[in-house]
């Protein structure tokens, strides 16, 4: 195994794009278990250590651009304003060791669909910034999974940035494991209520070969707070509601059964997840447009 170790961004592009089966490694949280359980055994190891930029975050037209290599600690503790759904997402990841080193980058990389950041990504609506020596191309986030632990870069790209939408409304995450921490989710939900656009998102992780979004859950929610004028008055949502989007949510799923859990169960969790976080931004949402109207 060879070890190549760029000093500049250009630097790595040019590498990946002389050995396309290079393997980039920063945080290693992902990589270095599948070599050490001898699951992976590349033939270079792209180190991405030494390349400042993707370790820096801004804001860009309504965004933060989140460099690759961002590690979670500091998305908890500089980002739970711009993107609440993704803090809350980072707190759930390993331990204190793994947060301090571990990325989104890293997470999409791997495209687990337990990965812990891809639920909040499609919440928030999100797009994947690559880039290889013939240029840099941007990918939505729901496009960017492609299959069990598979995604949308070409051989000789890699992944500089994730770009998300700041936050106009509550988000939220809930994530099921087998014990309190430290653990690969059975199943998590993402939700995002989007008050400016009047449109909502979410994202299911862990329940699907790929993270994906539960459409027909947003559409109705979506409809529904337009057609009850719920936006405006932020009344109470129904919960003959709550629970037919909880419904919708489960019903865009299509788990597996394994060690961590049946496909019966992830479907059932999936819908309670779905009806928490709605009360859970709602409530938020309420109390904010109740604060806006006393001020």
């Amino acid at each position: 195994m060879d070890f190549l170790r760029p000093g500049s961004w250009e630097e790595a592009l040019a590498a990946k794009a002389e050995h396309p089966t290079a393997v980039p490694i920063a945080g290693g949280t992902d990589v270095m278990v599948e070599i050490n359980f001898d699951r992976r055994r590349p033939e270079y190891l792209l180190d991405l250590n030494r390349i400042g930029d993707l370790y820096e975050w801004g804001d860009d037209a309504g965004d933060v651009r989140l460099g690759a290599a961002v590690p979670y600690t500091r998305i908890i503790e500089e980002l739970g304003g711009p993107l609440p759904g993704l803090a809350l997402a980072s707190r759930t990841v390993g331990s204190p060791q793994i947060r301090n080193r571990g990325s989104v980058g890293g997470n999409l990389g791997a495209a687990s669909p337990a990965g812990d950041a891809h639920p909040a990504l499609l919440a928030a609506g999100a797009d994947v910034e690559v880039a290889s020596v013939r240029g840099t191309r941007l990918i939505p986030v729901e496009e960017f999974y492609t299959g069990v632990k598979r995604n949308a870069l070409a051989p000789d790209e890699l992944i500089r940035a994730v770009r998300v939408r700041k936050a106009d409304g509550p988000q939220q995450f809930s994530k099921v494991g087998t014990r309190n921490a430290m653990v690969i989710a059975v199943c998590a939900f993402g939700l995002a209520l989007h008050p400016e656009t009047r449109t909502v998102r979410t994202g299911i992780g862990s329940a699907a070969p790929t993270p994906v979004r539960a459409r027909a859950a947003e559409d109705f929610l979506a409809a529904a707070l337009a057609d009850e004028g719920l936006w405006e008055s932020g009344a109470p949502v129904p919960p003959a509601l709550v629970r037919q989007f909880g419904e919708l949510a489960a019903g865009a799923c299509n788990p597996i059964d394994d060690v961590r859990g049946s496909a019966r169960y992830r479907r059932h969790a999936v819908a309670v997840m779905a009806r928490r976080t709605l009360g859970w931004t709602w409530d938020a949402y309420r109390g904010r447009e109740r604060t806006a109207r006393c001020a």
